[in-house]
């Protein structure tokens, strides 16, 4: 892999955490409910959580009584989750790059733009490889993702947050194939400020449709906001796609 993946110390980072988790937790638990209600899967259904963080996602859809197993490829996040494991609840350690469990899987989830970090196209076709071959034949992946156009249009380019101690100044760019954030952290703990610059790739619902069509996967369903909106490329925010593996 060469360089040390920007991803991998940042997802580490307690900062990361703070900055985007430590927020509405109900959001995330009603858009998850609704999602299910929207898929209906069987009672008992098996699910895979594909870059799971701490585990909030896994956490809901176990609650509702499915068997629900979530990789990350961040360790202190995986060992923060692992507190939360039972019955129908568990949690790898896993780069979505590299082949899981084959066949097993009734649906695998994919959310909060937790995709278009890798360097090359064909890292991004080895993780929906992945995901395809663990599903079971007519299994049902989504996956949600930023909408590039609206992303673009909207783009703030300079923000300060204040976290309790922590100030966060954040400053966007984009180019051609992706969209940059330079995060600078300031706070009490840290001798100096801690920078990370996150990159994620430009990819169109052409271009999703495109690679998991070349997976086996035939997408069925496209919505644009966590209720469900139908997709337009100018005026919704998500890019929420809904596939199904082909049975033969």
């Amino acid at each position: 892999m060469g360089e040390q993946a920007w991803y991998k110390n940042w997802f580490n980072s307690p900062f990361y955490h703070k900055l985007y988790f430590e927020r509405d937790e109900q959001e995330a638990d009603a858009f998850i409910k609704k999602l299910i209600a929207y898929l209906k899967p069987l009672p008992g259904s098996r699910m895979l959580d594909v870059a799971c963080g701490k585990g909030r996602h896994s956490k809901t859809l176990a609650s509702l009584g499915f068997e629900v197993i979530g990789i990350d490829i961040s360790a202190d996040s995986i060992a923060f989750a692992k507190q939360f494991e039972k019955d129908n609840l568990s949690f790898y350690m896993h780069d979505m790059r590299l082949p899981f469990w084959v066949n097993y899987f009734d649906h695998a989830f994919n959310f909060f733009t937790s995709f278009g970090y890798f360097k090359t196209r064909r890292e991004h076709d080895d993780a929906i490889r992945t995901i395809a071959k663990s599903l079971k034949p007519g299994g049902v992946f989504v996956i949600d993702y930023l909408n590039v156009h609206y992303a673009e249009e909207h783009l703030v380019h300079n923000e300060v947050k204040q976290i309790g101690e922590s100030r966060y100044d954040i400053h966007r760019w984009d180019d051609e194939t992706h969209f940059y954030k330079k995060i600078t952290v300031i706070d009490p703990s840290l001798s100096q400020p801690f920078e990370n610059i996150e990159k994620v790739a430009k990819f169109s619902s052409g271009d999703f449709t495109e690679m998991l069509a070349f997976q086996g996967l035939q997408v069925q369903e496209v919505f644009g906001d966590y209720n469900f909106s139908v997709y337009d490329i100018r005026k919704t925010p998500r890019l929420i796609l809904v596939a199904r593996k082909n049975v033969s």
